[in-house]
């Protein structure tokens, strides 16, 4: 999600192609050992596991804490306190805002184990590449997380590296499988061991099927087959069809997948917010919701909490937290706690 621009994508609505659902799941290259020991956080099976072995099923949201870093240590704590295992933190390489630098990054990693909370780190400065004015590239997002990797080593079980929001617009995303194989191969030679998270394409939406269709090769391009596929589901998915069998094309191959922003409503449409978190329970999926707080005026009905403050949640906060196969009802801490 992209807070200070309201993305458009009526002019794709419709335009998902139909997608093949498997009854039964065929052996799959993603069952294939690992050529790295499982470290922390790891995918195994298609299912994100913890280091012993845990099923680890995300619920949480995610916090803008490069544009509001003052408010970050209450609203970590606000958050778990409502229920939730997992936080998606939005960060700056420094290409269009300000840099989060080793030290602060650090200090949200912290903050997050104090407060239980898995962390998955996002570069923001990478959204909407190829129509953004701006935006950059996910080596260039890469190039940030080896200059951050003294504040991540060792953090594996507790932190999962998200290479960039939404690395592609509307314009170039052919370019996403290769970039994004890039991307995966510069960390793992920079010898970073974390589960890393890639976006989809077309705004996060993937109404192209570009993530989908390559997944499969870009999880076999990561040595460690430690990568997590992340949709985000605004206007794109407003039926529970289009949710169901997107996931679907990701679970009946065996392949991780989260939902990692979604909303009730949204600029390009209603997306079927039921739906998403019905599907991902049957499934047991991750979801993370966007967002917290904080949001622009044009998409501000997406905020959870008015002011920051969890005693004034909006309806949107009110139906994630604690509606049906909300947070609070679907929610497990992380065992490594």
């Amino acid at each position: 999600m992209n807070m200070r621009i309201a993305v458009t994508a009526a002019a794709v609505l419709g335009l998902m192609a139909p997608l093949a659902v498997t009854a039964q799941a065929a052996p799959s290259p993603s069952d294939a050992p690992a050529r790295a020991a499982a470290t922390g956080l790891h995918v195994s099976g298609g299912r994100i596991v913890e280091r012993d072995g845990s099923d680890f099923v995300m619920r949480g949201v995610n916090h803008a804490h490069t544009w509001y870093t003052s408010r970050t240590t209450q609203s970590l704590a606000d958050i778990k306190s409502l229920g939730a295992n997992t936080v998606r933190v939005v960060l700056s390489s420094g290409d269009r805002w300000t840099r989060n630098d080793t030290a602060d990054v650090g200090n949200v990693v912290r903050q997050c184990k104090q407060n239980k909370l898995i962390c998955v780190l996002e570069v923001h400065d990478t959204t909407g590449y190829g129509e953004q004015s701006g935006a950059t590239t996910l080596s260039r997002a890469a190039d940030y997380w080896i200059s951050v990797k003294s504040a991540l080593d060792g953090q594996e079980d507790y932190v999962v590296v998200n290479i960039g929001n939404e690395p592609h617009g509307n314009n170039g995303y052919a370019q996403w499988t290769d970039d994004t194989k890039g991307a995966i191969a510069e960390l793992r030679t920079a010898g970073f061991d974390h589960a890393l998270m890639v976006d989809a394409p077309n705004w996060g939406q993937d109404w192209s099927g570009t993530m989908r269709d390559n997944a499969q090769s870009v999880f076999d391009s990561d040595p460690d087959r430690n990568t997590i596929f992340s949709i985000h589901m605004y206007g794109v998915y407003d039926t529970a069809a289009e949710v169901r069998d997107y996931l679907n094309a990701f679970t009946s191959k065996r392949l991780p997948v989260v939902v990692g922003e979604f909303g009730h409503n949204h600029s390009d449409g209603d997306p079927d917010e039921d739906a998403i978190l019905a599907e991902t329970r049957t499934r047991g999926l991750g979801y993370l919701g966007w967002s917290w707080s904080g949001n622009s005026s044009d998409v501000g009905y997406l905020d959870m909490a008015n002011g920051f403050d969890k005693n004034a949640l909006t309806g949107w906060g009110e139906r994630i937290f604690n509606g049906t196969d909300g947070i609070r009802q679907t929610s497990r801490e992380a065992s490594v706690y």
